[in-house]
């Protein structure tokens, strides 16, 4: 199971290299997530707007699984989120996991990936 989970976050990857260039990691991918989630497009963030960038897209991928509710956005536009129930305990690989799995599912869900392509 991860490493088919594997091989398809590597085509994700590939493919978004495409478009965004190298060096498209988990981090990376977390703030083009939050970018994207935050809807205001592209600009120089501080170190706390980025902090809370990573916070959005983490929220915005374990919505689905029940962890968090999108509550609205501030008078900035910024999405807040409630913590509906805690992450059991992972280890390193469970985390990677989860992440790159819900990675896929978000790309997929919001037609900027297909694994068909």
């Amino acid at each position: 199971m991860d490493h088919d989970i594997e091989l398809r976050f590597q085509k994700l990857k590939t493919h978004l290299e495409l478009t965004f260039g190298e060096g498209m990691d988990l981090q990376a991918m977390l703030f083009l997530i939050g970018v994207n989630e935050l809807g205001l497009g592209y600009k120089n963030f501080s170190k706390q707007e980025k902090t809370d960038l990573f916070h959005i897209a983490i929220c915005t991928l374990l919505e689905p699984y029940g962890y968090y509710e999108f509550e609205g956005r501030d008078e900035e536009s910024w999405p807040h989120f409630k913590l509906l129930k805690t992450l059991p305990p992972l280890e390193h690989r469970e985390q990677q996991h989860l992440m790159k799995q819900s990675m896929l599912d978000y790309f997929i869900a919001n037609d900027y990936y297909s694994e068909d392509a």
